[in-house]
């Protein structure tokens, strides 16, 4: 597990220019639901390391798969030990940059549309992903939104026949997080 932090680290720094202006965070929230006709799954966790170094619009996230907080502790077991085999794949990440950076004006409050694009890795596979999303600066504070849906085979999740019916094979992902600027 420390490794997988240590490499998280070296990713941002090395990523990301010594200069630049960056935000980060360690309590960001990301939630998925799972809409299927037998049953509604969501999850929470409020866990999610990022970083965006506004200069070049180096944008990346960390999530421990364990932290994911479920309403019930065996859909949390399941999810740990029988789909995306925590042991095995501790965390998700996300590397990649806001492709409309420039477009971002951090001095000035308000809303701006951020186009991201990059590579998700999870469950040991990696997919080249773009995304819409805000951020929303407010007083110094940057905020960033997202909401989208992945394929849970383009990953390698598999779910046991006997449960195939209770979750859905589309899961909606919602990232909610809140950025400081960073004092490197």
């Amino acid at each position: 597990m420390r490794t997988y932090t240590l490499m998280f680290v070296l990713v941002f720094m090395t990523a990301f220019s010594a200069g630049a202006q960056k935000f980060i965070t360690k309590t960001g929230y990301i939630k998925f639901y799972s809409d299927s006709p037998l049953e509604k799954i969501e999850a929470h966790n409020r866990q999610v390391n990022s970083v965006l170094d506004i200069a070049t619009g180096g944008f990346a996230f960390k999530v421990l798969m364990k932290s994911f907080e479920f309403e019930k502790a065996l859909m949390q077991e399941h999810f740990n030990e029988n789909y995306v085999e925590s042991d095995k794949f501790p965390s998700a990440t996300f590397v990649g940059k806001v492709t409309n950076i420039a477009d971002i004006n951090i001095s000035k409050d308000g809303v701006y549309n951020a186009n991201v694009e990059g590579k998700l890795t999870m469950h040991g596979v990696t997919k080249d992903i773009k995304e819409k999303g805000t951020f929303e600066t407010k007083q110094g504070k940057l905020s960033g939104k997202a909401k989208f849906n992945i394929i849970i085979a383009d990953y390698k999740i598999t779910i046991p026949g006997n449960v195939g019916n209770n979750i859905s094979k589309t899961i909606e992902v919602t990232v909610d997080i809140t950025l400081d600027k960073a004092n490197l």
